[in-house]
């Protein structure tokens, strides 16, 4: 069963705490964010590891699973990674835009293996993170811009991609 479309914009993270989570991304120094990119990964490792009856399960018809979040952040993690590459290599690139909803159709989440689903999700992160180690002081605050106008810096892009992947270990119950 399709869940109805999360159409909130979710920037306002950038400038205050999350009271559905409580992660307040402000407070992330630049230098650690590879490390809590993976340390995150590893948290989803834990969360795919569970039982996979259990993991695929949603837990009311408005509420993906477990499985489907994780497959929802590897491919965040991927979709994060491209645009780093861009605000890098070009000057205020505009994002395509990104369906999450569409995607996790197309892609079939719910059938997806949950110890694939935790490897590729690991091997994203580390993609990720590993851009944003060799990210140096001048490039922190190049620009990209999502199709619906919204500006991003690469230091702003990385807060918003940790919020989401804490986020959603709450939403799953682990964060």
């Amino acid at each position: 069963m399709p869940i109805v479309p999360d159409s909130k914009d979710w920037t306002w993270v950038l400038e205050r705490p999350c009271p559905e989570c409580g992660y307040d991304c402000r407070a992330l120094a630049v230098h650690t964010m590879p490390e809590l990119i993976r340390r995150c990964a590893r948290a989803w490792q834990q969360v795919l590891a569970a039982d996979p009856v259990r993991v695929g399960r949603r837990p009311d018809d408005d509420t993906w699973s477990a499985l489907e979040y994780g497959c929802h952040v590897r491919d965040v993690f991927d979709l994060f990674d491209q645009r780093l590459a861009l605000m890098l290599a070009e000057q205020s690139p505009t994002f395509a835009n990104w369906d999450q909803d569409l995607t996790a159709a197309q892609r079939r989440y719910a059938e997806q293996q949950p110890a694939a689903v935790a490897a590729e999700l690991v091997a994203a992160a580390d993609r990720i993170a590993d851009r944003f180690a060799a990210v140096n002081a001048e490039q922190w605050q190049r620009v990209g811009l999502r199709s619906d106008g919204a500006r991003f810096t690469v230091e702003s892009l990385g807060r918003y991609l940790l919020h989401d992947v804490v986020h959603h270990q709450h939403d799953v119950g682990h964060g």
